[in-house]
């Protein structure tokens, strides 16, 4: 016997707002080339939305089955808001504020030690270790590999980015 798990409230609203969101981006992702070719600049971004599509239309069928299997069961409802959550969310928001006038590497720095300390709990050198490392392949992916432009703030990056550049003799 399937036993079906109770739906947390928000969840078909949720749903049907993820599959608009993927819809409207398929939509968008298909102006950019349309359908021209595998190789064309729009062809991975709808490959993309076109798997969310799908995937939120999944989340939908199986929200629609629930409420048919559901319906008077008197199952307990689980709050939508909780205390973590609610933190995070300030988290997020506060990450968000300091982004430009501290820079990416601060900002995004603080933002993971408070999120890692709040949800991990594994100890403050652990959760340092993980947040130095993870904050260096997202550098090294986004700033050097893909040359995103990231806010600098009140850190000299450019200034860092020179200094080891000369040492290794890049700059010449």
């Amino acid at each position: 016997m399937q036993t079906i798990r109770s739906k947390r409230p928000g969840e078909d609203i949720f749903g049907l707002a993820t599959l608009a969101v993927s819809i409207a981006l398929l939509w968008q992702s298909y102006e950019i080339s349309g359908f021209s070719a595998l190789s064309s600049p729009g062809s991975f971004p709808m490959a993309a939305s076109a798997a969310m599509v799908l995937g939120s239309l999944l989340v939908v069928r199986e929200n629609v089955r629930r409420n048919s299997a559901g319906a008077g069961s008197g199952v307990e409802r689980t709050p939508l808001f909780t205390l973590t959550g609610l933190v995070f969310a300030g988290l997020i928001v506060v990450y968000a504020l300091l982004l430009e006038p501290v820079g990416f590497l601060l900002s995004s720095f603080l933002f993971l030690m408070a999120g890692m300390l709040l949800l991990y709990r594994g100890g403050i050198v652990k959760t340092l270790g993980i947040v130095l490392l993870t904050l260096v392949l997202i550098y090294v992916v986004f700033r050097l590999v893909f040359q995103v432009v990231l806010p600098e703030g009140i850190i000299p990056e450019r200034q860092i980015m020179a200094a080891i550049g000369s040492f290794f003799g890049g700059a010449r």
